[in-house]
């Protein structure tokens, strides 16, 4: 009969420990969501302010162009100069891109000038120069410098014309 009380005591016992069990872990779980909740409130205001600076670092979307559209600049220029006494010809084929009608149109209204002032700019070069790949490449942006110029001068957007091309580029 000296088990049976200690039977009793253990059962009684028993129930308790897994009360306790378990509210050990519902404190547990409780604690859990109550920081992550905790964390996800406060992450914000904790987190350096390199992700903000991020975001102003950002470039805005860029801006959806339309087609490229030309303009040849006909007929093509004929230049003639001197080197090493003898006369020397360059016949250039020029073409305006822009992706603006509008640039396009103050170019053709504006062809006397622009003719002008590429003639200039052929006329000064030297024939050494632009025998060479890279003379070629200086020049195609000078004259597109020269574009860009006559077209601010007649109140168009000289950021509009984006690029001039040689489609012909012949020298004797």
């Amino acid at each position: 009969m000296a088990d049976i009380p200690v039977l009793e005591a253990a059962a009684s016992e028993a129930p308790s420990a897994g009360k306790g069990k378990w509210l050990t872990i519902i404190i547990a779980v409780v604690l859990v969501v109550a920081g992550a909740s905790a964390g996800a409130w406060l992450g914000p205001f904790l987190t350096h302010s390199s992700s903000a600076k991020k975001a102003k670092v950002e470039k805005p979307a860029p801006i959806i162009k339309g087609p490229a559209l030309y303009a040849a600049l006909d007929p093509p220029f004929v230049i003639n100069f001197e080197t090493e006494q003898l006369v020397r010809f360059l016949q250039v084929t020029v073409q305006v891109m822009s992706r603006e009608q509008s640039t396009l149109d103050l170019l053709k209204a504006n062809d006397p000038v622009v003719r002008n002032d590429l003639l200039l700019l052929f006329g000064g070069q030297k024939y050494s120069v632009i025998a060479t790949s890279e003379g070629k490449e200086k020049l195609r942006a000078q004259a597109l410098e020269v574009v860009r110029k006559v077209i601010a001068g007649a109140g168009g957007k000289p950021e509009s014309v984006e690029q001039v091309y040689f489609t012909s580029f012949v020298m004797q």
